[in-house]
């Protein structure tokens, strides 16, 4: 039996079509031996085994079963029963391009001989996807918003690897202690634990990743938000990660509610709002060589600056005014059902 290198960890509640699709991706990788691959049922209406038992994988099968904790509980269990070197955490939401695993051995023997620990890569749309999730994905990946901070060879802060998309070294994850218990913000605490103790990240362009954004308008709103509330959290268990730059959605929410006095008295800053969301239209259309989308990315991205913003607010409110313990952050699922 040949031995497993990478264990790929997905956690999955109400999401089997998703899921699915995904581990219909895993099927048609060109390599199909060193890796295993743990889905973790975190409590979904309907068992993930369903659609488990249904797929025949080259590589190892495993669904496990239990009762909803949350995301980052979810990919502990998976971990622990992950026999893999390295981890590989993905969201149920996403799909690998069929040369991922093989670029990713790869991408691992670069990092082993360089002492790298944590890895990630871009996460893009897809042509089938809607005019709304592609018009998500530049707003949550543009830097016109704080998509810039996300990661990329020119990132604008210390790369943080999410777990849309994100591998690990099995001895760093344990000895991080695996993901807190926060319902939103985990992949980036563990990431900054990692990064905190000394060991080393990289963006890895070859592990790109198809991301299947939210499909509502409300769900888009719910998860930027929750982003924003999670920085102050995460900034309560490693303080100084809080930059500039992610004050700035907030700080736009302060200027549109000075907007119409600043009209009023400078009828220019007008202009200069036409010429930002011109800016904006063009470069979404650059990237994404459409109009539809350009002019729908004008409005999510509008909403996840401000959601981000009013986000951070919030937890500026709770967490330092309220002084509300960490724990107290995202009591509630973070899934939409």
């Amino acid at each position: 039996m040949n031995k497993i290198r990478l264990s790929v960890i997905v956690p999955v509640f109400n999401r089997a079509d998703e899921l699915s699709a995904l581990l219909r991706s895993i099927g048609k990788q060109t390599t199909g031996e060193g890796y295993e691959v743990i889905v973790v049922d975190d409590g979904s209406k309907i068992p993930s085994d369903t659609v488990t038992n249904q797929l025949s994988l080259e590589v190892p099968l495993f669904c496990i079963r239990q009762e909803n904790a949350g995301p980052g509980p979810a990919r502990n269990t998976g971990a622990a029963k992950a026999s893999g070197e390295w981890l590989l955490f993905v969201d149920s939401d996403c799909e690998l391009p069929e040369t991922y695993i093989e670029n990713a051995f790869g991408v691992l023997d670069k990092a082993e001989a360089e002492g790298i620990s944590l890895l990630g890569g871009p996460d893009v749309d897809r042509d089938d996807f809607s005019t709304l999730q592609k018009a998500i994905n530049y707003a949550m990946t543009s830097p016109l918003t704080t998509g810039g901070i996300r990661g990329s060879k020119k990132a604008l802060d210390t790369y943080y690897p999410r777990t849309f998309n994100m591998l690990i070294r099995k001895s760093s994850f344990e000895k991080a202690g695996g993901f807190a218990p926060l319902r939103f913000g985990e992949d980036l605490d563990l990431s900054m634990l990692v990064l905190c103790d000394g060991q080393l990240s990289s963006f890895e362009p070859d592990l790109e990743i198809i991301h299947r954004r939210r499909s509502s308008i409300k769900a888009f709103f719910k998860q930027v938000f929750n982003s924003g509330m999670a920085r102050i959290v995460l900034n309560k268990r490693h303080p100084g990660t809080l930059k500039l730059l992610h004050l700035m959605p907030a700080l736009l929410i302060f200027f549109l509610l000075m907007l119409p006095v600043l009209i009023f008295y400078q009828p220019g800053v007008l202009y200069l709002c036409v010429a930002a969301a011109l800016g904006l239209i063009l470069h979404a259309f650059i990237r994404t060589n459409s109009l539809i989308v350009s002019f729908t990315a004008l409005a999510t991205s509008f909403i996840q600056l401000t959601g981000y913003g009013l986000g951070l607010l919030s937890g500026w409110y709770r967490f330092i005014l309220q002084k509300k313990p960490v724990e107290y952050a995202f009591r509630d699922s973070f899934y939409d059902n």
